[in-house]
Formats: C-alpha cells, sequence, structure tokens
C-alpha cells in the first residue's frame, strides 16, 4: 500500500432546507481509486468543480467518505482516534498564504505546528531553520509576513508544513492567488522538497504548466479520474484535453500545430527547449 491510497471514494454534499430536510445532493468526487507511492510527485488537474479539492481534503482527513475508504500511511481516515496522526503525515497547504500563517515573525509561524506537535525547543529551532533552507526563505526568517510577496509568503507556509516532519504535502491549488513568478517560485520550492528531501508532494492545480516534472498526473472531470498517465502521455493527447477544458502549455499547443502542418515532430514536447532541440535536429536533416 502506498501512502496514500483510496479505493472507490465517494463525496457527496447534501443540501438542506430552511428545515433541516435534505433538498439535494451532489456527487464531487465519484468512486475514485488512486495509490501514491512514497516519493511520488503527482500532479491532479481539472477544471473548476472537477472534485479535485475535495479529494485533497481527504487526504488530510478534513473530510470523511460518503462511500469508500482513505488509507494514509495505512490509517483509515474514518477512525477519529488516528486523525492527528493522519495530520502529521500528510501536511496541507491551501490556496490562501494568509489563511495558514499566524506569527507575527517568519520564523515563530514556521515553528507553530512543530510546538503543538509537542516537539523540543531545541529540535523546533533546528527544524525551522532546515524547512526556511528548503524553501529558500532562511535569509527572511526575521521578517514580518506582512512584508512579503504572495509567493514568499506561500513559500512560508509550505515551510510550517515542512517543519512538523510530514512524509508527504498536499498543495490544494497553492498558485492560485500568485502572479506569474510567485508561482514559479513555489513550484520551484515544492520540486526541491521533492527531489533534495524525499517528501512525497501532491500537487492539486489547473495550471498545465506547472506539472512538467510530476511523476504521474490524473486529470479529473466531474469528479471521476478522466485521464492518467506521465505528463509526456497527458500531453500527448491535445484534443482530450480541450474536451476537458484544459489547456495545454503554449509551447506543447505550438508543437502541435506545427505537427498538423506536417512538421516531423514527437508527441508531448513539454519545453521550449525541447522544441528547440527537436527543430534543430529537422533543420540538420533537411
Amino acid at each position: 500500500m502506498g501512502i496514500i491510497k483510496t479505493i472507490e471514494l465517494v463525496h457527496e454534499y447534501v443540501r438542506h432546507d430552511e428545515e433541516g430536510n435534505v433538498a439535494g445532493k451532489a456527487t464531487a468526487v465519484d468512486h475514485v481509486s488512486l495509490d501514491i507511492a512514497q516519493g511520488e510527485f503527482i500532479a491532479i488537474l481539472g477544471h473548476n468543480g472537477s472534485g479535485k479539492s475535495t479529494l485533497a481534503k481527504h487526504m488530510n482527513a478534513i473530510l470523511c467518505p460518503t462511500e469508500g475508504t482513505v488509507w494514509v500511511d495505512g490509517m483509515n481516515t474514518t477512525e477519529d482516534d488516528k486523525v492527528w496522526q493522519i495530520r502529521q503525515t500528510a501536511g496541507m497547504v491551501f490556496q490562501n498564504p494568509d489563511n495558514q500563517i499566524i506569527g507575527q515573525v517568519v520564523e515563530e509561524d514556521v515553528g507553530f505546528g512543530a510546538e503543538n506537535m509537542g516537539v523540543p525547543t531545541e529540535e523546533i529551532w533546528q527544524r525551522v531553520e532546515e524547512s526556511l533552507r528548503a524553501v529558500g526563505m532562511y535569509k527572511y526568517r526575521k521578517y514580518s509576513p506582512n512584508k512579503l510577496s504572495g509567493g514568499q509568503k506561500q513559500r512560508v507556509s509550505i515551510a510550517g508544513v515542512l517543519a512538523m516532519h510530514p512524509k508527504c504535502i498536499v498543495l490544494d491549488e497553492p498558485t492560485a492567488m500568485l502572479d506569474p513568478n510567485g508561482r514559479k517560485e513555489v513550484i520551484r520550492a515544492v520540486r526541491g522538497l521533492n527531489q533534495v528531501e524525499g517528501v512525497t508532494v501532491i500537487l492539486i492545480t489547473h495550471y498545465m504548466e506547472e506539472i512538467i516534472h510530476a511523476d504521474k498526473v490524473f486529470i479529473m472531470d466531474e469528479g471521476k479520474i478522466a485521464m492518467q498517465g506521465t505528463p509526456r502521455e497527458i500531453f500527448s493527447r491535445v484534443e482530450e484535453l480541450k474536451k476537458l477544458r484544459l489547456d495545454v502549455p503554449q509551447v506543447t499547443l505550438l508543437a502541435y500545430e506545427l505537427q498538423k502542418k506536417g512538421i516531423d515532430l514527437p508527441d508531448g514536447i513539454l519545453t521550449i527547449r525541447e522544441l528547440a532541440d527537436e527543430l534543430e535536429k529537422l533543420r540538420k536533416i533537411g
């Protein structure tokens, strides 16, 4: 069993009328089964309303299944006595960093979660330093969070989760409120945690450019897994992505349009460098 496993997971939101009677139900997650191995970088994509954020909240036991089962490091999320341990194992980072930052100084905020866990003071400060260095924010440790940019605040939020020493970090659209530079900062930090620290990363996003370095990608639509595969496999299916109301990176779309014009390029080109190299090969051949 992987670090996170869902078996036929269903989540329904129930709507009540003014008298408290059930007025309707909406299925946000519809029989989803996933098995995520320790150390993987997983991306979960989908347009708004596809169910991806609801799925993310199950990975941290914020929500409990209507049907099916969710396991986090072998622990069933419906067991109340396991919830605290589950949340230490799978840390959660949300869209708005201002909702997670509570300290007046960066280093105090980063140490807050570890302090609540009862970690000895000396070890807390060691964890704070390690975590801030891991996300490239150590030089800002004495700053007030109010002085930071959106991307910097989100990296501080990630450091706060990292200081709790989770095996897994679930990021629920962590760049949705950031500008392009802020998005790059956060994704660079997340990749570093995965590659250098060995932390399992589950990135929920609707920005296709953020997933090109993932090990595996799941595309959600209407609560179900509509597509899955490596980034290259996913981006080779441009027309299917368009039907799911998802964009593809500009360079992938450009390569796809060149293919349609008869230029012999491979499917699923992910980066500008890759496209340039392929065009250079064709130039030399020609």
